[in-house]
């Protein structure tokens, strides 16, 4: 049975539940992605991070992205329901999908997670959904993260800055360190 690319509305606020049983303070690094050039995705074992480059070798370095933007995640069940099958998550252009609540509850500016032996902090840089996102995923999943539901829970994902290099891998730790 061929998979439906874009799911609609119903479908899509169906799956929040399960979006919201994330967990909040120990979690998992599903995928680690690369962006050697723009629309270009590798899906690597491991990436390092560092303070200044981000994730060593990805584009974001020379897009003059500011230093608020350096490092993305995305929630690897808000992009399990919107993708559908997993090798459709590198679309999404984030670096890390984890099995992690980064609402701004659970994760407010400043709030600061080690993944793997990586440090990053939360940045107030908004990250919302855009013209690619929609035409990935259709209409229905650009309203359904920019839905204000969708900002609380930052569905489309979240931006931070790296405060101790360290490296990454898919099956790595995410944990909420103390403030």
């Amino acid at each position: 049975m061929p998979v439906d690319l874009h799911l609609d509305l119903d479908t899509l606020n169906a799956g929040l539940d399960h979006i919201r049983q994330a967990p909040k303070d120990v979690g998992t690094v599903e995928l680690v992605i690369r962006r050697p050039a723009e629309n270009e995705r590798e899906v690597l074992a491991e990436v390092e991070l560092d303070t200044a480059a981000g994730v060593v070798g990805d584009d974001w370095i020379n897009r003059g992205a500011e230093l608020d933007r350096q490092v993305t995640l995305m929630n690897a069940r808000v992009i399990g329901l919107v993708a559908q099958t997993k090798e459709r998550w590198p679309l999404a252009g984030d670096q890390l999908y984890v099995d992690f609540d980064l609402s701004t509850a659970n994760l407010p500016t400043g709030s600061r997670i080690q993944v793997g032996s990586a440090v990053l902090e939360v940045t107030p840089a908004p990250h919302r959904g855009c013209k690619k996102f929609s035409g990935r995923f259709g209409l229905d999943a650009l309203r359904f993260v920019n839905s204000e539901t969708g900002y609380a829970l930052r569905m489309r994902g979240m931006n931070a800055r790296v405060v101790q290099a360290g490296t990454v891998r898919a099956g790595d730790t995410v944990r909420k360190l103390p403030e």
